[in-house]
């Protein structure tokens, strides 16, 4: 797989709009895969038994919708999935700037549409229902009393900006052409795992500004006003992440679009 096909475009490439259905594809997919996991299967009793996929079980889930939306979609779109990665791309010099709103737009609504079909299946069950009191309620992500281990804003903020900036050094770096591009969407499909390993008791895991958005909707409650931080502290690590690889890690020769 070239580096053109993960995570970015070639220069000049003009967008269309397969790309952008490949991202709502892809985003939809991964809140589907993902979020449904956690909504679904994280818990499932079988009399007084959970035998329930768990923590560890919805922390592979989001990395395996990564790695199978990421071959499947990669080379139509580049396969961010992500509006932070969309922007940290464009902080690492693998995108183009003008494009992002298109991309954001497309990602958000997919995140949405995967949402609504979780909330469907969900809803199947008698005594369903959503708590926008209790924190993970619809796999949404929060801080403070809605932080699955009660974690402050401040814990909520750390862990959210440099585990995005991790992800995308990650990212730009496997995909350089001194990298490993062929391996590229295993790679970052399992950072995306470890990612959930370590920070799903701060905040239910983000990462992801469209992710968040989704499940916030459904939600309700006070997941709305803390949202801001879920698109805030991802923009600003994946931008950080983008110019710690241009300024310290980045080998590729050509300085922009490799």
């Amino acid at each position: 797989m070239s580096i053109q096909a993960k995570y970015g475009l070639i220069k000049g490439e003009s967008m269309n709009p397969k790309q952008l259905a490949a991202e709502f594809f892809g985003t939809m997919w991964l809140v589907l895969g993902g979020c449904g996991s956690a909504v679904l299967a994280a818990i499932f009793l079988a009399g007084d038994e959970n035998i329930g996929i768990g923590l560890l079980g919805v922390s592979i889930a989001f990395g395996l919708t990564v790695v199978t939306g990421a071959y499947a979609f990669g080379h139509v779109s580049g396969g961010h999935f992500n509006p932070a990665v969309t922007l940290g791309l464009v902080a690492g010099g693998r995108f183009e700037a003008a494009k992002a709103p298109g991309y954001i737009v497309s990602q958000v609504l997919g995140a949405i549409v995967g949402a609504v079909l979780i909330y469907l299946m969900a809803n199947g069950v008698d005594g369903f229902s959503i708590d926008g009191d209790s924190a993970g309620a619809f796999a949404a992500n929060g801080y403070g009393d809605l932080s699955p281990g009660g974690y402050s804003l401040a814990a909520a903020l750390v862990a959210e900006i440099v585990l995005t900036a991790i992800f995308l050094i990650v990212i730009l770096g496997v995909t350089e052409k001194k990298g490993a591009p062929a391996m590229g969407g295993l790679t970052i499909g399992l950072t995306l795992t470890l990612i959930h390993l370590i920070s799903i008791p701060v905040t239910n895991t983000s990462v992801n500004p469209a992710r968040s958005t989704s499940q916030a909707i459904f939600a309700g409650g006070d997941f709305i006003p803390q949202l801001w931080l879920f698109w805030v502290a991802p923009i600003v690590g994946a931008v950080i992440g983008g110019i710690i690889h241009v300024a310290v890690l980045k080998t590729d020769d050509d300085p922009a679009f490799a």
